[in-house]
């Protein structure tokens, strides 16, 4: 059996136990970029091996497919009293503004321009839902905490936000985007209160990750597991995810699909 020792140490470690040492989340992330730029495209398989949890593997293909169907602009509500007829499950982006809520809907399905139109004046003041192959409506939500326009226009577009989120029967889990740079920030803090408050499943995504080095990754990722530990309604699992790069993305279509087949869609 070969033995690696280290500079000045008599120690040995088997390569058997060195194998067996864990992996940390943003070394694994970083292992996911540095995949072929393909695997960000949901019409070629992605490769089982960038996984990071085995419960995710088996829903690898079935999110692949679900990203690679039909997709489309469907609805766009600027008011809550115009929102489209509740059919079938929603999922939600939330964020900051400029946190890439777009680019990443547009990566998840592998259309560079498919959340364009939420960038057009007029748009990013709305809710804009996007059908996909007929199982599932994507809402790319406006982004909070903008500072650049006046602040009536930020206190609709907040109350918009929260109202949606407060009511809608059919929204199976918000996908709070957090920028990996900069951490949850109170303005996040206050759409988590919200989410908790009307018992609304959701999930922080790392967006940028890529940015960070292993080591400030390994420390946001934790530092962000840290702050919605206790709070009701939170999905444990931080996703770090880099829509330049690809990475993480197919893992996060894996849990789409997942929670799909949880709800028996």
């Amino acid at each position: 059996m070969r033995s690696i020792r280290t500079a000045g140490d008599r120690t040995s470690v088997s390569t058997a136990s060195a194998a067996a040492l864990p992996e940390s989340p943003a070394k694994r992330f970083l292992r996911v970029g540095m995949a072929p730029p393909s695997l960000a495209k949901p019409s070629i398989a992605p490769d089982s091996s960038v996984m990071t949890a085995p419960d995710l593997e088996p829903y690898l293909e079935p999110g692949r497919k679900l990203f690679a169907g039909e997709a489309g602009f469907v609805w766009a509500a600027s008011a809550i009293d115009n929102l489209p007829p509740m059919t079938g499950l929603e999922i939600a982006f939330a964020g900051r503004s400029n946190v890439g809520k777009s680019s990443l809907v547009n990566a998840l399905t592998g259309r560079r321009t498919l959340a364009r139109i939420s960038n057009t004046p007029g748009r990013t003041q709305q809710l804009n839902f996007f059908g996909l192959a007929g199982r599932l409506t994507l809402v790319d939500m406006p982004g909070y905490g903008y500072a650049a326009v006046g602040k009536d226009k930020v206190a609709a577009w907040t109350s918009l936000i929260h109202a949606y989120l407060r009511g809608r029967a059919n929204l199976a889990r918000v996908y709070v985007l957090v920028d990996a740079r900069h951490g949850l920030k109170p303005v996040d803090a206050e759409v988590l209160d919200t989410l908790d408050k009307a018992a609304v499943s959701y999930q922080v995504v790392l967006t940028k990750a890529d940015a960070l080095k292993p080591a400030e990754l390994d420390r946001r990722i934790g530092e962000t597991a840290a702050a919605i530990a206790k709070r009701p309604a939170a999905f444990p699992d931080i996703r770090p995810t880099s829509s330049r790069a690809g990475a993480g993305v197919p893992e996060l279509r894996a849990e789409i699909a997942k929670l799909l087949a949880e709800r028996g869609e």
